[in-house]
């Protein structure tokens, strides 16, 4: 069962109050963290979330290419970032990444996620890095309802 996206406004409220309460200090998503990447998540009117990012030599692997744990988190993190603009708190309980091609550190990239589906309180979600219009990365989550 897929839940119906939350109205634009709407969205932005949910994202950012969870980035500011359950996230305050985030690698992927905060701005708090200097060592961080301070990506900023923005809702979709399809209800799934999208951000740009330009790396720096700082997150490279391999010389001139963004590490792969990078991206990964990446990932994860527009998914989490997904399901906050839902209004949802998600942990990470499986995290499956694809790389289909080298990612350029210095080169932009644009990065998407959308929920797929929902039952009981696990989410499965889709996620997608690019550089222009070419899908570089793409990782399926399944997350679990946190319960405070």
């Amino acid at each position: 069962m897929k839940t119906t996206p939350l109205a634009p406004d709407r969205a932005q409220i949910h994202l950012v109050n969870n980035q500011t309460e359950a996230h305050p200090f985030c690698f992927v998503c905060s701005g708090s963290n200097p060592m961080g990447l301070a990506l900023r998540y923005e809702p979709q009117p399809d209800g799934g979330v999208s951000a740009k990012f330009l790396g720096h030599s700082a997150l490279e692997g391999y010389s001139g290419l963004l590490h792969g744990g990078v991206i990964a988190a990446m990932l994860d993190g527009a998914m989490t970032n997904c399901l906050f603009a839902r209004g949802v708190r998600g942990l990470t309980a499986e995290l499956k990444v694809r790389y289909h091609q080298s990612v350029a550190a210095s080169e932009e990239v644009f990065l998407q996620a959308w929920l797929e589906d929902d039952a009981h309180g696990l989410y499965q979600l889709r996620a997608e890095l690019k550089q222009g219009d070419t899908v570089k990365a793409s990782a399926t989550g399944k997350f679990m309802k946190q319960h405070e």
